[in-house]
């Protein structure tokens, strides 16, 4: 009897854990985001949103809009023809309070790096990207949906 007591009482914590695990999760920008395009409103890619140091980036985990070319053609930096698959195309953002600025999302379709603003909406379920040159109103807003 106090064997099954032991496990259920660390299986409840476990699952305590995991809730307060998920809780972190959902008031971060860290995990996997569904993009889409901007003309279509079709899904276009998976980002994967990382954090190390305090410091924010994304990488490119899935094409899902298969219609554009594969690499980087119009980039002038680095990633110039390179593969989009894999490619960091969010980085430098840093948290301030509500929100996570002072980044750069380079947009593959046309090879511009834009700075970078994001905000997490409807509890961390998505996340509103401001991609702008100057100042932010000079700019567009793009949502995009956690993946589970």
């Amino acid at each position: 009897m106090m064997k099954k007591t032991a496990s259920l009482l660390l299986f409840s914590a476990l699952i305590g854990l995991g809730g307060v695990a998920l809780a972190q999760t959902m008031d971060s920008i860290v995990g996997t985001w569904k993009t889409f395009d901007d003309e279509t409103n079709q899904p276009a890619a998976l980002v994967q949103i990382s954090e190390k140091n305090g410091v924010f980036s994304g990488v490119i985990t899935k094409v899902l809009d298969t219609s554009g070319s594969p690499t980087c053609e119009k980039c002038t930096d680095s990633r110039k023809d390179k593969s989009i698959l894999g490619m960091e195309i969010l980085s430098d953002l840093k948290k301030q309070g509500e929100s996570y600025s002072g980044g750069h999302i380079l947009d593959p379709d046309d090879g511009e790096i834009y700075r970078a603003e994001m905000k997490l909406k409807d509890q961390g379920s998505k996340l509103d990207l401001r991609a702008y040159i100057g100042i932010p109103l000079l700019g567009r807003t793009q949502t995009w949906v956690r993946e589970k």
